[in-house]
């Protein structure tokens, strides 16, 4: 039988690391998660934690466990789609990893961790496609292939993780919902693959929900790092903007919004990667902003089972957002639960903060910024290296013949600081800021507590009598709001509709309250344990 183009490829890197397996594997203690090699150890829900408990303690090698995973990710990715591309390099940087460690030892952090990059974030030699079509040979266009590593994959390469591969999303992430590109086709949800996987990082979503990884990378503009987290019962890092570098990120608003986060199963393992990802460099001179706004120790050593004591935490409602709400009956019920669980961990609430403050009228006449998308894919591509095959899109249509824009007139790519579009929505940012930051010193708020939601999952087909309508209409509740004004959100699963579908919870706060939300949702994570992992099928689509 003929396997598919990433089969193919995962059953070639099984193959070519299956000598050094055997070897290794004689040395190997026992391995109370599994039997040493490849498929034999139990993958599903490990984290980067018991990963490196498990290295230390020689139950198997980064080797074994990268083989492990490709064999999970072969038995069912043409399932669940998760993926545009492998790594063909994964084993052979697993196997420069088992040397490591017995000779200098680990690397970082996340030695040997297996984990995924959304196919916007730059690997060195690896096409970068953003799910568009025209940005693949293989898919008949052109390849993007970056000279360098993303400076985020790069941290995570440094800190010893092993990349699997590049996941699936909607073309240059332009969808929060579902998980479509014309590169890869449909990406499903495991826990009910007739509901939406949530995007536009639903390819990381699916992958870490499916445990064909530990955790990824996902990027978020509105919505698409805490939608898929929220579809997929995990926890998503939307960190403030500006704390994780974009550089080599496929942007969409790379000025205002574009951030790049972790999605993991568990909230110390996003903790862990932040601690990787986070801070300045001079390949993103924004990052600058972040300098002492880092925990000294980190993300990860700041985390408590007590953090959510003696906080206040204002709850959703009407004067936050006109949409979405009121929320639906059951989400209502289960957000209620929720409240009281915070309550029970020490923590005060204050209904509808936000009422009567003008808030929704205030982000209602929120200035536009047309240059934006121009401006910063001119210098993403520019930054591409010289060996890429175009710099700017107009040598793309050169060399393919196709009009990007189909038709519609191009912004000139003017750097959105130097036009009066660009003042105005700075301007407004700075007022709706300190509106934001005024509600919660009236109230002595330390951050916000909202279903990520409104309402359950939607169905992956809309109107059975139209299967290509495909609405961008998950519930969300923080975003756009939060991305507009930069501020950090952190998601965390909470409990689960009589449906079987996640209903997850957000923390929100200021500018660089990355910290506390994540000690906040560690705090709640351990109070419930509610994560359950899905069952997972493997009939061909």
């Amino acid at each position: 039988m003929a396997c598919s183009r990433r089969t193919c490829l995962i059953l070639a890197l099984v193959a070519v690391a299956q000598t050094g397996a055997r070897s290794s594997s004689a040395q190997a203690p026992g391995t109370p998660r599994g039997a040493v090699g490849g498929s034999a150890i139990d993958v599903v829900e490990l984290t980067a934690v018991m990963v490196q408990d498990d290295l230390r303690a020689g139950r198997y090698t980064v080797v074994q466990l990268a083989e492990a995973f490709l064999a999970r990710i072969d038995r069912y990715e043409d399932h669940y789609n998760a993926f545009i591309s492998m790594n063909p390099d994964a084993l052979a940087t697993a196997a420069e990893l088992d040397e490591e460690l017995g000779t200098t030892g680990p690397r970082g952090p996340l030695h040997g961790v297996p984990v995924v990059i959304k196919d916007n974030l730059d690997y060195a030699g690896l096409v970068t496609t953003a799910g568009f079509d025209g940005f693949s040979s293989a898919a008949g266009g052109v390849d993007v292939i970056p000279g360098d590593d993303a400076a985020a994959v790069e941290r995570l390469r440094e800190a010893g993780a092993v990349i699997l591969g590049k996941t699936n999303m909607p073309d240059f992430a332009r969808h929060g919902t579902r998980t479509r590109s014309s590169v890869a086709g449909e990406t499903l949800n495991p826990y009910a693959v007739d509901r939406v996987p949530g995007g536009s990082s639903g390819g990381t979503a699916t992958a870490v929900n499916a445990s064909f990884a530990v955790l990824g990378l996902g990027t978020e503009t509105g919505g698409s790092i805490q939608n898929p987290a929220a579809a997929q019962a995990l926890v998503g890092v939307k960190p403030t903007f500006g704390l994780v570098p974009l550089e080599g990120a496929l942007p969409m608003d790379a000025t205002y919004r574009d951030v790049v986060g972790p999605i993991a199963r568990t909230v110390r393992d996003a903790a862990l990667t932040l601690d990787v990802i986070a801070g300045p460099t001079p390949e993103d001179r924004a990052t600058y902003a972040a300098v002492g706004h880092i925990p000294e120790e980190g993300y990860a050593a700041g985390l408590s089972a007590t953090a959510l004591a003696g906080k206040r935490f204002g709850l959703v409602g009407p004067g936050w957002r006109d949409s979405y709400l009121p929320l639906a009956p059951e989400t209502e019920a289960l957000y209620r639960e929720a409240v009281a669980v915070l309550e029970s961990r020490g923590a005060g609430v204050v209904e509808d903060p936000f009422a009567d403050r003008g808030w929704v009228e205030l982000y209602g006449d929120r200035p536009s910024v047309p240059s934006v998308g121009s401006h910063d894919l001119l210098v993403y591509l520019q930054g591409l290296g010289p060996d890429a095959g175009f710099h700017s899109i107009e040598e793309w249509e050169t060399l393919t013949g196709r009009d990007f824009r189909r038709g519609r007139p191009g912004r000139p790519p003017a750097a959105p600081t130097a036009t009066e579009e660009g003042d105005a929505f700075q301007a407004w940012r700075m007022e709706i800021r300190a509106l934001f930051r005024a509600v919660l010193r009236e109230h002595e708020l330390d951050g916000l507590f909202f279903p990520q939601a409104g309402e359950p999952i939607r169905p992956l087909v809309e109107d059975p009598e139209r299967p290509d309508y495909r609405p961008n209409n998950h519930a969300e509740l923080p975003s756009n709001i939060v991305n507009d004004i930069g501020l950090p959100t952190v998601t965390v699963p909470f409990a689960y509709y009589a449906d079987g579908t996640p209903f997850v919870l957000a923390f929100i706060g200021d500018l660089w309250t990355d910290a506390d939300l994540l000690a906040y949702a560690y705090d709640l994570e351990q109070a419930t344990l509610a994560r359950v992992p899905p069952e997972l099928e493997t009939e061909a689509r």
